[in-house]
């Protein structure tokens, strides 16, 4: 076997634990929606039209966030459209993923359906199609108290309080030539930069994020971030990333070290817009928004044939994930509460059936992936404060990443609910003995290891199996030295109390 050994020190602090780095990402893509979540008359659905099982599975997989509309759709999206009596609301085609929109829901019932969650909106403005004044009236529609034309509209569609959301995002991926209203760098920033402008007017208290690359192997990556800070930093408190992984021609060894990506991703991210920030003579700090993260199986979409018409909630994306999947979004996750120091927000793409972590029937079952439990683990033991952890442990050569360390990790502390590890193995046939050297927090013990793990790396879970890989308690723990045996292609959870 391999082995390796990390140390766990509280003195060893990156940042606090981001609640929002575990937020989801709601689209009106494929089924995420319709017979997502929302589907009147199924049997669990509520007296607005949302399905009580969804709602139970989100609740269970700890969301904080979910951003909304979109996604490619709010580059083309009427928010005017989705509001007021839904017999009057018009049928519109959905330009980015070749659609039929009913509108059935819109800004009210999605915030409804929020509440019910218990998550934070965070609703992203068209800057595609649309512009400022848009931006402007769906602002002042979700957060002015009354008294004016859009604020009493929605007072008349039954919300009386305002919605009071704080974070919104000025568009999506405008860099990407197949979004609606593409644009350049300088255009974009200047049209960001105007619209953050007039929306602090109207609401000062503003968290907005500019559009950053839609992946790190996009030929503007970089110069985007530079130009479009230049226009944007005083005035923006985030640029977003995006990014997502697949594994290729059966090369899993690659795939498990898909997060050596997302790191220099976000390092070079975060490099450009403190040079932005030095250039203008700011002590003002960029953070990252990673609002569009998974595995998503994107090859396959490409090859598709093309519709041939408009239909309404489409299967669209449904990726079936695998143990490894998991592994890889295990991977992600690390990542993310790594970099907790700048990343202050992050959205797994997308919640429900488009390459989701939950998956539903329509009329009938709803079940949970692979990918969902280690996000579901991350989110209920992640607490207090990051810690950095940097394994000793062997390494492999990877055919897209270079070489990777065997062991990929992060701890979190927190003084009342205890210390957590979350590591991932990702040698493919060899288990790895990771040693815990943690002294500084006295002599703990270990309460809880579980695994996802098992023998064979494209294990699926499916409606009737729905627990096929899902974690289940390590017996190779050691308590001294502290010891856990890692399964190959596992992610891992170790408690310490």
């Amino acid at each position: 076997m391999h082995t390796a050994h990390l140390t766990i020190d509280p003195a060893f602090r990156v940042a606090p634990v981001r609640r929002r780095t575990f937020g989801a990402f709601v689209e009106h893509l494929g089924r995420c929606v319709y017979t997502g979540i929302y589907e009147p008359g199924h049997p669990t659905a509520d007296e607005d039209g949302f399905r009580g099982d969804v709602l139970e599975l989100t609740r269970r997989l700890g969301v904080s966030t979910v951003r909304y509309p979109g996604g490619n759709f709010v580059s083309g999206y009427r928010w005017e459209d989705g509001v007021g009596p839904r017999e009057q609301r018009p049928r519109r085609l959905d330009l980015a993923w070749h659609s039929t929109e009913t509108n059935e829901v819109g800004v009210d019932e999605f915030l409804r359906w929020c509440g019910k969650a218990g998550v934070e909106p965070m609703m992203a403005v068209n800057l595609g199609t649309r512009g400022i004044e848009a931006a402007l009236d769906l602002l002042e529609y979700c957060n002015h108290p009354s008294g004016t034309t859009l604020s009493e509209r929605r007072i008349a569609g039954g919300a009386k309080e305002p919605y009071g959301i704080r974070m919104w995002c000025l568009g999506n991926e405008l860099d990407g030539p197949w979004q609606t209203g593409h644009k350049t760098a300088r255009e974009y920033g200047r049209l960001a930069a105007e619209t953050a402008r007039a929306m602090r007017m109207l609401d000062p208290g503003l968290e907005l994020v500019a559009c950053g690359s839609s992946g790190s192997s996009m030929p503007t990556f970089g110069s985007w971030e530079a130009e479009v800070l230049t226009e944007t930093y005083d005035v923006v408190d985030y640029i977003s990333c995006h990014a997502y992984y697949e594994e290729k021609n059966g090369d899993l060894g690659s795939f498990l070290a898909c997060a050596s990506d997302m790191e220099y991703f976000i390092g070079s991210v975060a490099a450009t817009a403190d040079h932005v920030g030095a250039k203008l003579k700011s002590r003002k700090k960029i953070d990252i928004s990673f609002d569009e993260w998974n595995v998503w199986y994107l090859s396959r979409f490409q090859d598709a044939a093309p519709p041939t018409d408009w239909p309404v909630a489409p299967p669209l994306l449904e990726d079936h994930y695998s143990l490894a999947d998991a592994v890889a979004v295990g991977g992600l996750l690390i990542t993310l509460l790594r970099n907790s120091d700048r990343v202050r927000a992050a959205s797994l793409a997308q919640l429900v059936n488009v390459i989701a972590p939950i998956v539903t029937e329509p009329g009938g079952r709803a079940w949970t992936q692979t990918t969902f439990h280690p996000f579901a683990q991350a989110s209920r033991y992640a607490a207090g404060d990051v810690l950095r952890v940097e394994p000793v442990c062997p390494a492999y050569e990877t055919a897209e990443y270079g070489e990777a360390p065997l062991l990929h990790a992060v701890a979190t502390h927190d003084p009342d609910a205890g210390t957590t590890v979350f590591a991932i193995n990702r040698s493919t046939d060899r288990p790895l003995s990771l040693r815990l050297d943690a002294r500084a927090l006295g002599a703990p013990r270990i309460v809880e290891a579980t695994t996802l793990a098992g023998p064979d790396p494209y294990a699926r879970n499916t409606a009737d199996d729905p627990g096929r890989v899902a974690p289940r308690p390590n017996p190779d723990v050691e308590q001294d030295p502290l010891t856990v045996l890692l399964p190959p292609v596992s992610w891992n959870v170790i408690r310490l109390g």
